[in-house]
């Protein structure tokens, strides 16, 4: 269900966006411009609740300003506050009729009164973008299902051809819509199609499955739901092959068109991960939660929204909203302590992280999750020790954890205990060989060591075949050479990794120390202040001023590569 039970956390605060929205504010005075200068600062932080109330008081001073309008119509609906956004959303329309999201929200307004006739002519004129075609023909599909119309809700779906990457959606939504109307033979044929073209996507393991059990093929059902749990233990797909297990009948996955609809939403919201999409898939999240009673997995894809948006203040709230009955709420558990942890509150994440484990002694995530806490303080002993624990609850080793290795391998090797970390990282690389940080990692502390020189040197350049883009691996690799004295070789990699991470500045220091080992010593000095303008961490401070003042001497230089502590990455 989240995107990542295995986050690699982070310690300490970010800057509070009330602060800075403030700030804004006070600058400009408490006027319309300050209002609208605090509001704008406080969403480029994407502090949504604090951008509204800004904005909000900016445009009663400026009644009807279109632009204003449009902004805070987005931000009412960024905090789901559905009754607002849906009245700003007619006063979008008045001067920009084709305001793909006002169309949305005043689409499902009448698709949830039954009014789907009109909800279609939203949803119609919302389809002039990719992303707009696939959301308004899935919910002109699921209106037409709302009115029992099986033949006019395929000849929506089958608007989706005109885009090969739609072709997902179509299949599973087809599947959807026949099982929800009581075509079974349609059902299972588009059901069966969406599982051999997807077959490691939750939701269509969930669909599939009960559709299976509730035609009387429970057996197959569980060994779908078994296939999956191979590669992925999720509670939601355990708690299904219990259920089943136990004879029990599910109830239709998608019951109404409502819910199709807001399964249409969810699917659209999880495929939007980056940066540049997020902020849409927010608005999804919140759209599905009012056709949705599936609280749970709302929710939770809420805190995951937030938690991508690094809004972790939000995303623990969404998390404690999780009902305790739930199969997620060990989950949400996990993924508020996770929450904390960014928040710089370590304390609680460990007490939370702890009592869960109490109650659950072989949750393996809980377990992995506390391991990562620790290790994120640099509280290496406690983390080793937790990370042992995660691998004793292991019964039948998978793929998957090859993490809890690696992270075990980093924490002993932290710790000076080369011979357990060196065999931590090799039965990572048993259960999964094609892992470049793993790869990364040993390679280059091999090279650190000079041990094994041929077969970790060419580890280091595995791992850079497996991500070409990665800088920090790539710097391993040019720090290797410089290891091993070939500093020409250091040159050529180093300068490609500054490329890719010019804000980075160990790695503008690597690359200072190999421009001084090849005579360019001007250019070597350049990146030495680069990196200082970087702002490196306080320890790194006196080396490289030292660096700057009297250059490199004879002896190669110790730094957080050196030593472990750098760019093999954990």
């Amino acid at each position: 269900m989240t995107r990542s039970l295995f986050r690699i956390l982070l310690a300490g605060l970010a800057v509070s966006s009330l602060s800075v929205a403030s700030h804004a504010y006070e600058k400009a005075g408490a006027s319309l411009s300050g209002s609208y200068l605090a509001g704008r600062t406080a969403a480029k932080l994407r502090d949504n609740d604090l951008a509204s109330g800004f904005l909000g008081n900016a445009l009663k001073a400026d009644q009807g300003n279109p632009i204003l309008t449009e902004k805070v119509f987005l931000l009412e609906l960024s905090e789901g506050n559905m009754p607002a956004a849906e009245a700003y959303a007619a006063e979008v329309l008045k001067f920009n009729s084709q305001q793909r999201m006002a169309r949305i929200v005043l689409g499902l307004k009448d698709f949830r009164a039954r009014r789907y006739a009109a909800a279609r002519q939203n949803f119609e004129e919302s389809a002039y973008t990719p992303i707009g075609e696939l959301t308004s023909w899935l919910l002109i599909a699921w209106s037409h299902a709302g009115e029992n119309d099986f033949a006019g809700a395929m000849k929506a779906l089958d608007q989706l051809n005109v885009n090969e990457s739609f072709v997902n959606f179509k299949t599973f939504h087809a599947g959807l819509i026949a099982d929800h109307l009581g075509n079974a033979m349609r059902a299972d044929a588009s059901y069966r199609k969406a599982y051999e073209d997807a077959g490691n996507s939750l939701r269509i393991v969930q669909a599939y499955g009960n559709f299976l059990e509730r035609n009387g093929r429970a057996v197959e059902a569980q060994k779908i739901y078994r296939d999956y749990l191979e590669a992925d233990e999720n509670p939601l797909i355990l708690a299904a092959l219990e259920q089943s297990l136990s004879n029990k009948k599910p109830q239709p996955f998608t019951p109404s068109a409502s819910a199709g609809a807001a399964e249409a939403l969810f699917s659209l919201a999880t495929s939007m991960t980056d940066d540049q999409s997020i902020d849409v898939a927010l608005l999804y999240a919140r759209l599905g939660m009012q056709l949705s009673n599936d609280r749970a997995v709302f929710e939770t894809l809420l805190g995951d929204t937030y938690s991508d948006m690094r809004r972790y203040e939000k995303a623990v709230a969404a998390y404690e909203r999780v009902p305790v009955a739930s199969p997620l709420r060990s989950n949400a558990e996990i993924e508020i302590s996770v929450g904390l942890q960014r928040l710089g509150r370590k304390d609680e994440a460990i007490t939370r992280l702890k009592s869960l484990i109490a109650r659950e002694p072989r949750n393996f995530d809980a377990i992995v999750t506390l391991g990562n806490v620790y290790r994120a303080n640099n509280e290496f002993a406690d983390a080793a020790k937790v990370y042992d624990d995660a691998i004793a609850v292991i019964e039948t080793p998978l793929p998957g954890h090859w993490r809890v290795h690696y992270y075990d391998g980093i924490a002993h090797e932290r710790l000076k205990q080369w011979d357990v970390a060196e065999q931590r990282f090799r039965r990572a690389l048993e259960l999964s060989p094609n892992e470049a940080s793993v790869l990364n990692y040993l390679g280059y502390s091999m090279i650190e060591k000079k041990i094994n020189l041929p077969e970790a040197m060419d580890m280091v350049k595995k791992a850079v075949e497996l991500k070409p883009n990665d800088g920090y691996i790539i710097d391993s690799l040019g720090w290797a050479y410089f290891q091993l004295g070939d500093y020409e070789e250091a040159v050529t990699h180093i300068e490609r990794a500054v490329e890719l991470l010019p804000a980075d500045p160990i790695i503008a220091e690597h690359l200072g120390d190999a421009y001084w080992r090849v005579g360019r010593k001007l250019e070597a000095r350049f990146q030495w202040q680069h990196a200082l303008d970087n702002k490196p961490e306080p320890p790194d401070v006196k080396r490289i001023e030292d660096k700057l003042k009297n250059g490199l001497s004879d002896e190669l230089p110790v730094t957080p590569a050196q030593t472990g502590t750098g760019n093999t990455n954990g």
